[in-house]
């Protein structure tokens, strides 16, 4: 039996480094690199980086998404992110400034840019996964060394494998089962909670069901992304509070389904992220112009982890109750059928009026 953590635990590690500011290697054949988080690094390991790039003769860059990029009018030669040559004497405000679209209004000139153009690019990609897998804004340190994996070790970095860590975040983790619980709730008496655990190690995901429904019939289901500020707090700026309670109503009603309560917060990027998209809102940004700016793309979900919890609890076959075409074609391209899409149009408030007609307009919802 062995001890050692296998690619997920890396990955894993990796994440929860990353959020706390240290720096991870990646090492690749016959390359490597050194990572950080712009959001997260100090000054103290900005200054060791840089010591060390000097020292090789190497270059730092700064990767960012091609999102970003177009926002600071850097040029993204390789496609999908740019890498910004970091200036002689950039200090962690340029850096955070270059990273965080929330003061861009403010201090609009910050470039002319410098961008990296040819050569490889594999790792810079893997940093900005790493970055968004983290919650974290997508902006990555990146210093390419071939002995990077040994500069780790001397500094007790995790090393991440990088070919075994691309593979491992193309696949959906598997859910796995940690408890349920009968819970009566407002809705139905008749309430049960599951926790669900994925594989990876990333934030647990909650099933609620509904009386006892049938595992060979279509299930009334709803996949509800978290929504810490519609949902707890009553916000009107989105729809998400009252189509939560509205689904469990009408499953309440019907006397059986499930809603799928997955925790990605944001459309995927986060509470922290979410809130800057808001600070970015009340500037005169559409919710997609906002996750753009920060950059992300429109929607960072994943409704694979939907479709495999309804798996693993027996369901081949959903009434989805959504007005986002998109979770009914992921359902499908991830195994379960979607026989009726159920419409959910409750919320719609003075407040996010605009923000539902760019959900419509832009990400094509059907409201």
């Amino acid at each position: 039996m062995s001890l050692t953590p296998d690619i997920l635990h890396l990955l894993a590690r990796a994440r929860a480094d990353l959020a706390m500011g240290l720096p991870v290697a990646l090492a690749s054949q016959g390359q490597g690199a050194i990572i950080a988080a712009a959001e997260t690094l100090d000054a103290q390991r900005l200054a060791s980086l840089r010591a060390l790039a000097d020292a090789r003769g190497a270059q730092v860059s700064l990767a960012v998404t091609a999102r970003r990029a177009e926002t600071l009018k850097a040029r993204a030669y390789d496609g999908d992110l740019a890498r910004i040559i970091l200036p002689q004497g950039a200090d962690l405000r340029w850096l955070h400034a270059t990273a965080n679209p929330e003061d861009d209004l403010a201090t609009p000139m910050k470039g002319p840019f410098q961008t990296l153009r040819g050569g490889e690019t594999g790792l810079h990609r893997l940093a900005l996964s790493l970055a968004k897998a983290a919650r974290l804004l997508p902006a990555m340190l990146v210093l390419p060394l071939e002995d990077a994996a040994e500069q780790a070790r001397a500094a007790n970095l995790t090393i991440l494998p990088a070919e075994a860590a691309e593979a491992a975040m193309r696949l959906a983790s598997p859910p796995h089962g940690v408890v349920s619980a009968r819970v009566p709730i407002e809705a139905s008496h008749a309430g049960r909670v599951h926790v669900f655990r994925p594989e990876d190690g990333s934030e647990e995901h909650y099933a609620i069901e509904i009386g006892s429904p049938p595992r060979d019939a279509p299930v009334l289901a709803r996949l509800h992304s978290a929504c810490f500020t519609g949902d707890v707090l009553g916000s009107l700026k989105c729809d998400c509070g009252p189509q939560l309670r509205a689904a469990l109503a009408q499953m309440g009603q019907e006397g059986a389904g499930v809603l799928l309560y997955l925790n990605q917060e944001g459309r995927g990027i986060g509470l922290a992220n979410k809130m800057r998209a808001y600070s970015l809102q009340d500037q005169g940004f559409d919710t997609v112009e906002a996750n753009h700016r920060l950059g992300f793309e429109d929607d960072e979900r994943d409704f694979r982890i939907g479709a495999g919890v309804l798996r693993k609890m027996g369901f081949g076959t959903v009434r989805l109750m959504t007005n986002n075409p998109a979770k009914i074609d992921m359902m499908q391209r991830s195994g379960v059928e979607v026989a009726e899409r159920v419409p959910l149009n409750v919320g719609q408030t003075a407040q996010n009026e605009g923000y539902l007609a760019t959900k419509a307009r832009k990400s094509g919802h059907i409201l």
